[in-house]
């Protein structure tokens, strides 16, 4: 079972973030692509985990999987990728067959294998990936334990270790350092940019009540999605300075290579409020001019801040791995004892077929004639006799030789 078992690898450590979104392959498409593809590799079963940093195939087969399989696999799948892009992918993907592929898909699920360390998504996402394809027929018993056992391992690595405790995501300390300032839900929040960043950091302030939003941005259509979305107001950037229903907090975040607020626009915003503001600027380089922060009264989180915050909570995860790899370690020997099991069990699985042939000749066959001279009573006395036998003889002797065999093995 193991044997047959390998993995398919596109990370970041070998491809850029961009290439590995080349090989991204919607819902429905994945079905009907890896649906084919498991008929005419004579793959017995199959599932595809595409994440932002990873794109991997996991498969199970008795096929010999050499250069020319997999160069072939790659171009079956990607039917409209050149030769030559067909050949970069090739040359530098991860491949993992056997033991080394059970121990990459828990090292993946327990995130030692992630881009950033720690993060608990991966198990969400390698789970609903495992799901639509066992909803769709696609995978079998080995995959559903190995998927089954890789979750729970990392259920336990994040359980008793400290690996995703602190965090790392910039947008999750920079939401967190807001919440410490305990801003009231109506305060009114100027959104300057419109990117994911952005985007991520207003969907977390609407799930807790905020909702006053005014949002600017250079395309004014990318705004207003934003607005649409989180029932704000969308403008042109160059309106900015011309805003006058005054603010609160200031979330920036933009590509600009300028500053996008110096000190006469942001006094031009304040109309004379002495009130204390909040800036989080999460643009690099920063959007907010040093000299808005040195002479006004502002509560300022920065990138640089968060970053170094996000160096150093980064730092003590790595400090974990030793013991998550130890965890690994011991689940991987536990799922080595599994498949020992499953291997038993279904080479002992026609035993119980056998025993009842043997109990339906003897009934029907060579004792008939003894059993049609019998009253109905003592036929269901009889019937009793030989089903409590039958029971015994096939769950006693059975448990008795899988722990021989396991003992052995």
């Amino acid at each position: 079972m193991i044997d047959n078992f390998h993995i398919i690898a596109f990370t970041h450590r070998n491809f850029d973030v961009s290439d590995i979104g080349l090989l991204h392959l919607d819902k429905e498409h994945q079905i009907d692509s890896f649906g084919k593809l498991k008929t005419s590799f004579e793959i017995d079963e199959i599932f595809f985990l595409s994440t932002c940093n990873r794109v991997e195939i996991y498969l199970c087969t008795s096929k010999i999987i050499d250069e020319s399989y997999l160069k072939t696999l790659l171009k079956t799948i990607y039917s409209t990728f050149s030769l030559d892009k067909i050949s970069f992918f090739h040359e530098k993907m991860e491949f993992f067959s056997g033991s080394e592929a059970v121990n990459h898909l828990f090292s993946v699920v327990s995130s030692i294998d992630s881009m950033v360390i720690g993060e608990r998504e991966i198990i969400t996402q390698v789970r609903n990936s495992y799901n639509w394809f066992c909803e769709n027929k696609l995978t079998g018993d080995f995959l559903r334990m190995a998927v089954n056992s890789a979750i729970q391992t990392g259920k336990k690595v994040y359980s008793q270790t400290n690996i995703s405790t602190r965090q790392v995501s910039v947008v999750s300390l920079a939401f967190q350092k807001f919440k410490d300032q305990q801003i009231p839900l109506n305060a009114k929040i100027l959104v300057i940019g419109a990117g994911s960043t952005n985007t991520t950091f207003l969907r977390r302030l609407k799930k807790i009540g905020y909702s006053n939003f005014t949002i600017f941005n250079r395309t004014k259509s990318n705004a207003d999605l934003l607005a649409n979305e989180f029932g704000g107001i969308s403008k042109q950037l160059n309106e900015l300075t011309n805003h006058t229903s005054g603010f609160d907090v200031v979330l920036s975040c933009t590509a600009s290579e300028q500053y996008i607020l110096d000190n006469s626009k942001y006094n031009s915003l304040l109309k004379e409020d002495t009130n204390k503001k909040t800036i989080i600027d999460l643009a690099i380089p920063q959007d907010i001019s040093p000299e808005v922060i040195d002479k006004n009264s502002i509560r300022y989180i920065s990138m640089e801040e968060l970053q170094k915050e996000s160096n150093a909570n980064l730092k003590e995860r790595c400090s974990e791995i030793k013991d998550v790899e130890n965890i690994v370690s011991d689940a991987k020997k536990s799922f080595d004892d599994l498949i020992r099991e499953r291997n038993v069990e279904i080479a002992m699985s026609q035993v119980p077929i056998k025993i009842k042939e043997i109990k339906s000749i003897a009934l029907n066959e060579v004792f008939r004639g003894d059993i049609d001279s019998l009253d109905n009573d003592a036929k269901e006395v009889l019937e009793k006799v030989l089903g409590y036998m039958e029971k015994k003889y096939i769950s006693e002797p059975m448990k008795l030789a899988k722990e021989i065999i396991l003992k052995n093995a």
